[in-house]
């Protein structure tokens, strides 16, 4: 089973930085099955779209996810990406200014569009506190989540590979 493993976030924005803190995390195991690659997209949507061409099984993402839920909470979520009739193809792509592609659902859109989207999607997100100001640093909260979603996404990569 081929799975990419997506850290996605902004670093310079605090608690948003939790999903490409988790892959570098994670890309320091030695003990990840073949067939895992783990790719930091950051706030580039597009490269994520990009890597999916290589073919995936399945997409696991790392990410802040505004819940309203305490800082730190960890989810596991099956988003479910509507496929697009041509009108909201359209809509899409005027929508998507940003060469970057920074909102992660519409990358999302875009490769299912493109028919490169895994048939599983799963994302590991983290409650933020804070994701506004400029700052490097996460809150305490999220810092003690990270450890945990990389736990987590490593059960979610063994049930993937044992099918």
């Amino acid at each position: 089973m081929k799975i990419l493993v997506a850290g996605v976030g902004n670093v310079l924005r605090g608690d948003d930085g939790y999903g490409v803190a988790v892959v570098r995390q994670l890309a320091e195991c030695d003990n990840l099955p073949e067939g895992v690659s783990i790719f930091e997209a950051g706030i580039a949507g597009i490269s994520l779209v990009q890597e999916l061409m290589n073919e995936y099984d399945a997409l696991i993402i790392a990410d802040a996810v505004e819940r309203n839920q305490e800082a730190g909470t960890i989810y596991l979520l099956e988003p479910d990406i509507p496929a697009l009739d041509e009108t909201a193809s359209l809509q899409l792509h005027q929508s998507l200014v940003d060469a970057h592609y920074a909102d992660p659902a519409k990358a999302l859109l875009l490769a299912k569009k493109l028919e490169v989207l895994p048939a599983k999607v799963f994302i590991v997100g983290c409650q933020p506190a804070n994701c506004d100001e400029f700052d490097s640093e996460m809150t305490p909260a999220v810092k003690r989540a990270i450890p945990i979603a990389v736990e987590r996404i490593k059960s979610l990569i063994k049930e993937l590979s044992n099918g």
